[in-house]
């Protein structure tokens, strides 16, 4: 029997996603699953859709529904909520930088730090100082960090991941694929994502 996993994939401008973030790590402990945390962008796989932004940007209506439905669910949880400005904020760089933190040992807690950031305490992640700030504040030396994310190596592992998702057939995010490439969407069906990884584990 292997042991279960989920692959967590998300763009930094999904709002959805920092409820799924915020979720992930207890429900995945409870039921002892490997989570790895899979940041993309979405821009390249909305404008193969013929979006120029996100949808919740281009439907007045969708996007106001969605501000409103983020903000019953981040009060159940707790979770403090601010709509952020602009939106959708670029995060590329917050991206490039979590890949640098996945191979040092701090890309979890640096990711959950960025949509905190974005959606709990409305800053900017696009903002150079924000990320230094969040860098600073895990101990981390940001020069080395930025310079890191910045390496050609590291631009090309980001636009390969971005290439993964969409070999995946990801079309949003949060999305969450098991090891036998169930694709899952949305924040609600996070708990379903981690039982079929418990269900598939225990059948392999």
């Amino acid at each position: 029997m292997s042991e279960p996993r989920l692959d967590f994939w998300f763009d930094f401008a999904s709002t959805y996603s920092y409820l799924a973030i915020m979720r992930i790590r207890p429900l995945a402990a409870a039921c002892n699953v490997a989570v790895r945390l899979r940041p993309f962008l979405l821009g390249p796989i909305f404008k193969a859709q013929g979006w120029d932004s996100s949808p919740f940007k281009i439907y007045d209506a969708k996007g106001r529904y969605m501000w409103r439905d983020l903000e019953r669910l981040c009060a159940d949880l707790s979770l403090p909520f601010h709509r952020s400005d602009p939106f959708p904020q670029n995060g590329l760089m917050a991206a490039r930088l979590a890949l640098v933190g996945f191979d040092a040992g701090w890309g979890d807690a640096f990711c959950e730090s960025v949509f905190r950031a974005e959606f709990g305490e409305g800053r900017r992640i696009d903002d150079a100082d924000t990320l230094t700030d969040i860098l600073k504040s895990l101990g981390i030396d940001a020069t080395q960090a930025f310079q890191a994310a910045l390496a050609d190596a590291n631009k090309a592992r980001l636009r390969a991941q971005t290439e993964e998702a969409q070999r995946l057939g990801l079309f949003g995010a949060p999305s969450f694929v098991t090891p036998d490439g169930e694709l899952f969407w949305g924040n609600d069906r996070l708990e379903d994502a981690l039982a079929w990884a418990q269900r598939t584990s225990r059948s392999s």
